[in-house]
């Protein structure tokens, strides 16, 4: 294996690796001894569930940090120039994909080192897949505001741009707040404006639902409580 910077993806929650991640990048991943990550608590709870044969303490688990300097993503990228892999890794799902692992791979190619993706779950992805909506254009907005009136406005400003073609408009929310998004959306876009709802995707209790807005006055929205959700809003 060549040394070079590996984007290993995250699991989206508690299920065994070999149920989501294809044969090449448990391989890869395993053989990885240095690695940079999000957040260190994560990363070690996936390492472990690989099961690579070794302790994790023997792994050098380095966190990227919000802001590193030029400096910083030098030295985790050191590894490699002695001829040693790293593997960048996410919390959840991607590395690069709204996380701070993109500053990382900018600086490995600036600095003239290979990266390779490998294949894994993108929660963004998926639910584009299984939400029957624009997957030619679309838009990741992540987090929407949490005041009410601040939501609302970009709520109606994400409707416009799906009701005039400009793709679907992909955004998060915090699991304890899916209950109260639906129920801001419900209030906020026309009846007939398409909305998916993506829940516990690649988990035992995988659902996607598209449905208008006025359909959605029927659901119970208190069954998305504490589930990781992605919203989808399209013509």
């Amino acid at each position: 294996m060549k040394p070079a910077l590996y984007l290993v993806p995250n699991l989206l929650g508690a299920v065994p690796p070999d149920d989501v991640l294809p044969a090449r990048t448990l391989d890869i991943a395993r053989s990885l001894d240095h690695w940079v990550v999000e957040t260190p608590k994560a990363a070690r709870a996936f390492l472990k569930t690989l099961d690579a044969g070794r302790p994790i303490r023997e792994l050098v688990v380095d966190a990227i940090g919000e802001a590193p300097s030029p400096a910083a993503l030098e030295r985790l990228l050191a590894p490699i120039g002695e001829g040693r892999s790293v593997g960048l890794l996410s919390d959840a799902g991607c590395p690069g994909i709204a996380d701070p692992g993109a500053l990382l791979v900018a600086h490995a190619h600036a600095s003239g080192v290979d990266v390779v993706p490998l294949v894994g779950p993108s929660s963004i992805l998926l639910a584009l897949m299984a939400a029957g909506m624009n997957g030619q254009r679309f838009t990741f907005h992540g987090y929407l505001p949490v005041k009410p009136d601040a939501r609302a406005t970009l709520l109606r400003r994400l409707e416009a741009e799906a009701l005039a073609g400009r793709g679907t408009q992909v955004f998060i929310e915090t699991p304890y707040r899916n209950a109260q998004m639906l129920a801001a959306i419900v209030a906020t876009l026309a009846p007939s404006t398409r909305v998916c709802v993506a829940v516990d995707l690649t988990l035992p209790g995988e659902s996607v639902r598209t449905l208008t807005v006025d359909r959605w006055r029927g659901v119970d929205a208190t069954r998305y409580d504490k589930r990781p959700a992605l919203f989808l809003v399209d013509r």
